[in-house]
């Protein structure tokens, strides 16, 4: 966002006011301008920070700086300190001013980080091409996109083929081709060609919008550590009076009272966790990652169970043909394959699919079946090439006259008989793969602090233990219902874990919500993932949650290094200054701009940062 942009029309009243109040001290340190004026120009400058002041107390009941700098202004006023108190009223408008400013450019800046959605779109109808506002697209309506242009809609591809940059939504670079029946997101980048997209969602419900308003949300899910600083400001504020009157019992100084109340407020302890908040959200969305507030990256900062679904998240979520066994020698492996992708090419079963997948990858001729039938809860039954296939399991065999064979002992997976007019020939162990770099993820995680990793799923012990093996995971629990897993979850936090649940957010949706942190995968343009976690990745890369993990450690670690350096070292420096006489009421003032710019440039670096993913 540009200069510009931001000096909206109030803000060019405060500095209007600012220069004021600079001018008029300026004249009255020259016998110029009489009292009576300055403590106008003086009044015109605290009536902005007493209204905030006053609407922070009456609504928030939370003792912002406003006051503390009302009073500092009043003290040295009442004191005589009137070119004193005025400048230094004048440097502090001044550093609120830049500090609101700056803060408005991190938040602006997240649309910028995520991309952008074009504001008008070219559509294609029956009269020709013509263009509207993105507000005014309606479902159905076709929009064309050439290269170099984002794309305004979440839709279907209905004519032409483009390479698709969607780095705004999944954080992934390299472009993704798209043609006819294929879909495409808004916000995304056409990098060449040129599609026709019809449009699916109205603007406000494109996957765009609903990032943009769960990051642009996140600030009011406070973190942990912005409620303890709002508590420490609290218990503070009666503290710092009684040390400031009884500094001026002591001492009768009102210039040193004035000194010490620019450091005695401990309001900016409130500046050190937003913007914060604010730049990890927005790095977080540039990588796509949505986190719904600093509550949740703190959680997972300090997370030391980390729960993982099976099915779908540590694997593909679809079955292969893992093994093939020969029984006789009447068929070889290629022909049994052969066979049973012919029987099941007409059926929808996932796992008939996957034996017709196992035998395209081999590149082995299918056969057309010259009759078919799927028996429910068994498999199918096919003439091929004259001879009658039987392929499914044991029960299929057995209603058909077939004697179950001996296999080898099965490692895991479900096991599917193919029979040869009468005679069983072959068995297929298929197996769902485990997804690529989860034993690495489970490595990295516990490298990160993570004490214990395990793994809930619905299925079989079997299986779910040859997975775990593969995986890295020790605690493995089978056989789960969904209201199981949310009572493991709840036993762990009794026990003082806190724990992440890693799902795909739609099955694991309970589980999800009763863990500390609920992280669901693959959430891309799925509307119940992203109401059911408190992070949602874009994409079913585990990578990312290695990312979200040290991103929400380093922000965890520069809300520390903001409120123990930028606010507390300064402020105590400061007063040690001021009660050994170095400095006044203005070097206070001007020193005052110190912990602002330290915890605005020690934030926004989380932009920037390199990270290791």
């Amino acid at each position: 966002m540009t200069l510009g942009l931001l000096l909206t029309a109030d803000r060019l009243v405060e500095l209007g006011r600012i220069a004021l109040l600079g001018l008029a001290a300026l004249l009255f340190a020259q016998g110029v301008l009489p009292l009576g004026a300055l403590l106008v120009a003086v009044g015109v400058g605290l009536y902005a920070l007493v209204k905030t002041g006053i609407r922070g107390l009456v609504l928030e009941r939370k003792l912002g700086i406003e006051v503390f700098v009302t009073v500092a202004t009043a003290v040295a006023v009442s004191g005589g300190e009137f070119i004193a108190g005025a400048v230094l009223l004048d440097i502090i408008l001044i550093a609120e001013f830049i500090a609101d400013l700056n803060t408005d450019r991190a938040r602006a800046s997240i649309k910028a980080l995520i991309g952008s959605v074009p504001r008008v779109a070219l559509v294609r109808s029956g009269t020709g091409e013509h263009t509207v506002p993105v507000e005014q697209l309606r479902v159905g309506d076709v929009v064309l996109v050439r290269s170099g242009e984002k794309i305004p809609v979440d839709g279907t591809v209905v004519g032409g083929q483009a390479a698709v940059n969607e780095a705004a939504i999944s954080g992934e670079s390299l472009p993704l081709d798209k043609g006819v029946s294929t879909h495409v997101l808004a916000g995304t980048l056409v990098e060449s060609g040129a599609l026709d997209v019809r449009t699916d969602k109205r603007a406000a419900d494109t996957l765009f919008a609903r990032i943009v308003a769960l990051v642009e949300g996140a600030e009011e899910q406070r973190a942990p550590v912005q409620k303890l600083a709002d508590r420490v400001a609290a218990w503070l504020i009666p503290v710092v009076f009684t040390f400031l009157v009884g500094v001026y019992l002591y001492t009768g100084d009102l210039r040193l009272i004035v000194t010490l109340l620019i450091f005695t407020s401990p309001a900016e302890l409130g500046l050190a966790t937003p913007l914060v908040m604010i730049a990890a959200v927005a790095r977080a969305a540039r990588s796509g990652i949505l986190v719904k507030g600093g509550l949740y990256l703190e959680l997972l900062a300090k997370a030391d169970v980390f729960i993982f679904d099976k099915t779908g998240t540590l694997t593909v979520g679809e079955p292969e043909v893992a093994a093939i066994s020969v029984l006789g020698s009447t068929f070889r492996e290629d022909a049994v394959l052969a066979l049973a992708a012919a029987a099941d090419r007409r059926s929808a079963h996932p796992l008939a699919q996957a034996v017709v997948r196992a035998a395209a990858a081999r590149g082995l001729p299918v056969a057309q079946p010259s009759a078919f039938e799927a028996v429910h809860g068994r498999g199918v039954k096919a003439r091929v090439d004259g001879k009658e296939i039987l392929v499914g399991n044991a029960a299929l065999l057995l209603e058909n006259g077939v004697t179950e064979p001996t296999v080898w002992d099965v490692s895991g997976g479900t096991i599917v008989y193919v029979a040869v007019d009468g005679n069983a020939v072959g068995a297929l162990e298929l197996a769902d793969r485990l997804r690529p770099g989860v034993r690495d993820l489970i490595t990295r995680l516990k490298a990160t602090g993570v004490n214990s990793v395990v793994m809930l799923t619905g299925d079989h012990d079997r299986v779910a233990r040859r997975v775990a093996t593969e995986a890295g995971i020790e605690d493995v629990r089978a056989g789960m219902l969904p209201a199981d897993k949310v009572a493991a979850i709840e036993e762990l936090r009794r026990r003082g874990h806190r724990v992440v649940m890693v799902g795909d957010g739609v099955n694991d949706a309970p589980a999800l919500a009763r863990a500390d942190v609920g992280v669901a995968m693959g959430a891309r343009g799925t509307q119940s993932a992203i109401e059911a976690a408190d992070i949602a990745l874009m994409t079913d890369d585990l990578s990312k949650i290695v990312l979200a993990r040290a991103l929400s450690k380093r922000a965890y670690r520069t809300v520390q290094e903001n409120i123990f350096v930028g606010v507390g070292m300064v402020h105590v420096l400061g007063i040690t200054a001021a009660l050994l006489g170095w400095i006044g009421p203005i070097q206070a003032a001007l020193l005052h701009l110190g912990p602002d710019v330290l915890v605005f440039l020690n934030s926004v670096k989380l932009l920037r940062v390199r990270l290791q993913a």
